[in-house]
């Protein structure tokens, strides 16, 4: 085969072997997809936040710290100025001693009434006459308590009579009125803290927080304490004197009573706390009662007449008077029933009202009496420091006193 032949028979094989692959693409018969159609962007959730919630209040943390947004210590109404009363009261309270059968040395001391006038109480002045080789009115550093003190050498049989008038005006507590003033700081301290007998952690706040629940607001708290106390505690009018305000033996016993100091000193007790300032008032009932017989005095005799008062302090408003005891008291001696409905309208009226048939001595708790190392509870009754050591006024035979109470005209 000639050259030229072969080179054209080559070629013609290499066109028929050529891979398909090699041929030029064809391009694309299918239409082009629609463009998706744009969904709206779904908003973005905000992070799942727990709700603020209230702070626990305890006596180290209490509602005069931190209030509760939204409640009647933080929500105040509008200020306006306290208004004195316009109709008063006034009355005589005389006490005698003869301590015929303790001939001296003998060292006497009594409680006088609140040394500062007060919307409610004023004291217009007082008088002694007898035979102390000395006599004196001493006021405690803190100012919540005045006594008078007087002492017989030996060989003298001590005699004295001691005089006081005072004026008082029914006390009420206005939701509408809002106080001026705020009480000093260092007096709500010490009314938060606990003392010998009255204690404000432990058992004392498991109870309270049991009791207020899910109740923020510290007016209500303190409602739901007085009305639990009231519904709780049992009136002995077989006690002396005003009881002895042992709050914490009542927590650790679980039997919550007794007499004034003991059941109004419970509801101080689990006020302070959870946080809400409250103190004890003792004093002494001056007069009958236009509520019940039995919570005043139906003669002249005063002398088993002394009644321990309470009250607690929220911000705006200033000091709440209350009084469960008299509750308590009027259940026990008037024989009243669960539904009656005088009883339902006096546990209305004794939170907010004090009837001033009755005058206040001091709020002093954890005492030292001037010249002594012995701290007592409080000072309600006479006191008398002989040689055979001290005697409590709560039996009347042990120190031979009277007090006599009568209203008068000036």
């Amino acid at each position: 085969m000639k050259r030229r032949a072969f080179l054209a028979s080559l070629g013609a094989l290499a066109l028929l072997t050529e891979p398909a692959s090699a041929a030029p693409a064809k391009p694309a018969t299918k239409p082009a997809a629609k463009p998706a159609a744009r969904k709206p962007a779904a908003r973005k959730k905000p992070a799942a936040t727990s709700p603020a919630r209230s702070p626990v209040h305890t006596a180290d943390r209490p509602v005069i710290d931190e209030p509760p947004k939204g409640t009647s210590a933080s929500r105040l109404p509008p200020v306006r100025a306290s208004e004195p009363p316009t109709e008063w009261t006034t009355y005589e309270i005389v006490t005698r001693i003869d301590l015929k059968g303790h001939e001296g040395p003998c060292k006497l001391w009594l409680p006088l009434p609140l040394n500062q006038d007060t919307l409610y109480q004023r004291t217009l002045s007082h008088a002694w006459e007898g035979n102390p080789t000395r006599a004196r009115m001493s006021r405690q550093p803190d100012g919540d308590l005045e006594v008078f003190c007087c002492e017989w050498d030996e060989g003298r049989a001590g005699k004295l009579q001691l005089s006081t008038q005072v004026s008082t005006a029914d006390r009420h507590f206005d939701v509408t009125r809002r106080t001026i003033a705020p009480e000093r700081e260092d007096i709500l301290r010490r009314n938060l803290q606990a003392s010998r007998l009255i204690p404000n952690d432990g058992l004392a706040f498991q109870l309270g927080e049991r009791i207020v629940g899910r109740v923020k607001d510290p007016v209500a708290q303190a409602k739901v304490i007085y009305e639990w106390v009231v519904e709780q505690a049992i009136y002995d009018p077989a006690l002396p004197g005003a009881g002895k305000g042992d709050i914490r033996q009542q927590l650790i016993s679980g039997q919550y009573g007794g007499r004034s100091a003991d059941i109004n000193g419970l509801f101080v007790a689990l006020c302070r706390a959870i946080g809400i300032p409250a103190r004890c008032v003792f004093g002494q009932r001056t007069g009958p009662s236009r509520l019940f017989r039995s919570l005043g005095l139906d003669s002249p005799d005063a002398t088993r007449g002394h009644h321990v008062r309470a009250e607690f302090y929220v911000p705006g408003y200033g000091w709440i008077p209350v009084d469960p005891s008299d509750v308590r008291r009027a259940i026990a001696l008037e024989a009243l029933s669960d539904h009656d409905s005088r009883l339902l309208s006096l546990k209305r009226i004794l939170f907010g009202v004090w009837e001033m048939n009755w005058i206040a001595y001091n709020v002093g708790i954890d005492i030292t009496l001037n010249g002594q190392s012995e701290i007592i509870p409080f000072l309600l009754l006479p006191r008398l420091e002989t040689p055979r050591g001290h005697i409590d006024g709560a039996n009347p035979a042990a120190i031979p006193y009277s007090i006599s109470a009568r209203r008068i005209e000036l």
